[in-house]
């Protein structure tokens, strides 16, 4: 349940994505984040371990109500609208690639489409079912990854920077999508027994896969990655699987990202979500937005949730761990530049609005 929370369709296309910022360089911002995910891991297993409530309950023991609506606000309101128009897209570009044809950016509208029906329909991805997902996709991965090291040389590496050493972190913010979901650590800690050998094995098993890819895809210009690696290991038999896959992980990760989105908008929490998505698709679709933006924006908003989490670690178990995973996830988001005006706005008017409710109340019975 823990690898599958960090593993997800992302895995797809980001490697593309990444490359595409810094080249075989993006290597390093592979191995900076899987380095940084080993105290934002404990620090979440820790918070997992003393307090309940996921990362806007410790933000909100931490810092008030309003800090923990800003948490919510942008997982709400950013977070999954664009996280699950990725997801789709890229689902869409993999399907598409499989069936030898079609349009990648309506066959992903297909799949959201499945899903809010499916989230109305009180469909929910079982637990059992995502630790199939999991399995599947860690399979096709070690898969692809172990046929394709024997194949990797040193030319594919060269040149090894050609946007500049700083074009990592920019890298990084792309890739920072496929490193979200430690906070589960917390919100799963009843499941997992173990905390701390839970977090020690998914981290093994991520880092593995992870630095596999990243090795084995370095300098790829290709859309998908993932497929080539299966059909230099399968052949063009390797399409199927590839579309199966990219339908059943496309579909359960966006399935899943909307059950728990919504439950954060209250009574009407989904129906908010499916305006958000429809607006964004619509303008996403007419004005040509890149699949690259869409996740750049999705990874800032959870780079600031983590970084958010970690502020409260910060404060509640006075860690020096939680705070130097907390400077490294503000470097991250550094790197956002532009894009980081879309938290800040978002947790600006969500600390206003937090403030303006409690205050109202007390102004009334005043008078």
């Amino acid at each position: 349940m823990y690898v599958g929370a960090v593993l997800g369709p992302g895995v797809l296309v980001l490697p593309a994505l990444a490359n595409a910022a810094a080249g075989p360089a993006s290597v390093l911002a592979w191995a900076a984040l899987l380095a940084l995910s080993v105290p934002i891991a404990v620090s979440f297993a820790r918070l997992g371990v003393r307090h309940r409530g996921g990362v806007a309950g410790f933000v909100e023991i931490a810092y008030g109500r309003p800090a923990a609506r800003a948490v919510q606000w942008w997982f709400y309101l950013v977070g999954v609208p664009f996280g699950v128009l990725g997801g789709a897209l890229v689902g869409g570009q993999y399907i598409a690639y499989a069936l030898g044809g079609g349009d990648p950016a309506l066959i992903g509208v297909v799949l959201l489409a499945g899903a809010f029906a499916a989230n109305y329909a009180g469909v929910r991805v079982s637990a059992g079912a995502q630790v199939l997902l999991v399995g599947l996709l860690a399979t096709v991965l070690a898969v692809a990854i172990a046929y394709s090291i024997p194949q990797v040389r040193a030319e594919d590496f060269e040149p090894f920077a050609p946007h500049g050493w700083l074009a990592i972190g920019h890298a990084a913010v792309v890739l920072f999508f496929a490193f979200s979901g430690w906070e589960a650590a917390s919100a799963l800690a009843d499941e997992f027994g173990d905390v701390r050998r839970a977090t020690r094995r998914t981290l093994v098993v991520v880092a593995v896969l992870y630095l596999g890819l990243a090795v084995t895809t370095a300098g790829t210009t290709s859309e998908v990655p993932l497929a080539d690696l299966l059909e230099r290991a399968f052949g063009p038999s390797a399409r199927l699987v590839t579309a199966v896959a990219a339908t059943l992980l496309t579909f359960g990760a966006i399935n899943t990202y909307l059950a728990g989105g919504a439950r954060l908008g209250g009574r009407h929490g989904l129906t908010g979500l499916l305006v958000l998505c429809a607006l964004l698709t619509a303008v996403a679709l007419r004005l040509h937005v890149e699949l690259d933006a869409v996740m750049r924006v999705a990874s800032t908003a959870l780079a600031a949730v983590t970084a958010a989490g970690l502020a409260a670690a910060v404060k509640l178990l006075r860690s020096r761990t939680a705070a130097f995973a907390l400077g490294c996830t503000a470097l991250v988001l550094a790197f956002s530049g532009v894009l980081l005006a879309v938290p800040l706005v978002v947790g600006v008017a969500a600390v206003v609005s937090a403030r303006v409710g409690s205050a109202a109340p007390a102004g009334r019975s005043s008078s």
